[in-house]
């Protein structure tokens, strides 16, 4: 295993060092088992990703989408 040395706030310390104690771990094994938890979670998908993922989900609206877009403005601005 490979020792670092990190800087963190204060308080940041405080509530690391209160979770160890109240969980009977030491602060280290609380910042491995945060990390390894953080590695396992789906990362955020790019921007890119999204658009491919999302593209044509709008086949129902015919036309400019602009224009769409600006007509539901303009029905918004009716009802206030």
């Amino acid at each position: 295993m490979t020792r670092t040395i990190i800087s963190i706030p204060e308080d940041d310390k405080k509530w690391l060092e209160s979770y160890g104690r109240r969980h009977e771990i030491s602060s280290a094994e609380v910042v491995r088992r945060a990390i390894r938890e953080f590695r396992q979670k789906k990362p955020e998908k790019s921007l890119a990703a999204v658009l491919r993922e999302t593209a044509g989900t709008w086949t129902s609206i015919k036309g400019d989408s602009r224009d769409y877009i600006d007509a539901m403005r303009k029905e918004w601005e009716r009802q206030t």
